[in-house]
């Protein structure tokens, strides 16, 4: 079992079993796993972070109307099938955060976007692994309150890589 599949394996087991898993315990009962894209080594990048000079902060839509506080921490380019794409990197209480949304939203991944926590590596790069790539919470059910993707990370292009697109 390679790392990725292991990981993926113990969160299964995570939704399936454990109190403390996002599902409902009538979705614990029916569940059978998550829907994932197949590893995709091309997705596993480091990424040269380009920093804002000037530190925006600004108040994310949440999933129930509410809000919560990031600042704008800068800017990567990157290649995906031949085709270019920008995101902007957020920073808030808990670290580093990429909300985005990809041209296969509400067909193959969550409509409303998908999370990564990039790893700063040193030198303004960071390692960004669609691989890793997760539903929020409220993908699951409406018992959650999740931050939305702001419009400039709402990608044109796919990105084949890590959680689907959730089905009950």
């Amino acid at each position: 079992m390679t790392e990725l599949e292991t990981f993926r394996a113990e969160k299964d087991r995570f939704f399936a079993a454990d109190p403390q898993s996002p599902l409902t315990p009538q979705q614990q009962k029916d569940f059978h796993g998550l829907n994932y894209f197949p590893e995709n080594f091309a997705l596993r990048l480091e990424v040269a972070v380009e920093e804002f000079p000037e530190k925006e902060t600004i108040h994310m839509q949440t999933s129930t109307g509410g809000a919560q506080t990031y600042t704008r921490y800068g800017r990567f380019k990157f290649s995906v099938e031949g085709q270019e794409a920008e995101l902007t990197l957020y920073s808030g209480q808990h670290g580093f955060f990429l909300p985005f949304a990809d041209s296969l939203a509400n067909k193959e991944t969550y409509g409303a976007g998908r999370y990564l926590e990039p790893a700063p590596i040193g030198k303004g790069k960071f390692r960004v692994d669609f691989n890793v790539a997760y539903n929020p919470y409220c993908a699951y059910n409406d018992r959650w309150n999740c931050p939305l993707t702001p419009f400039e990370n709402r990608l044109k292009v796919p990105i084949r890589a890590g959680e689907g697109i959730f089905h009950e």
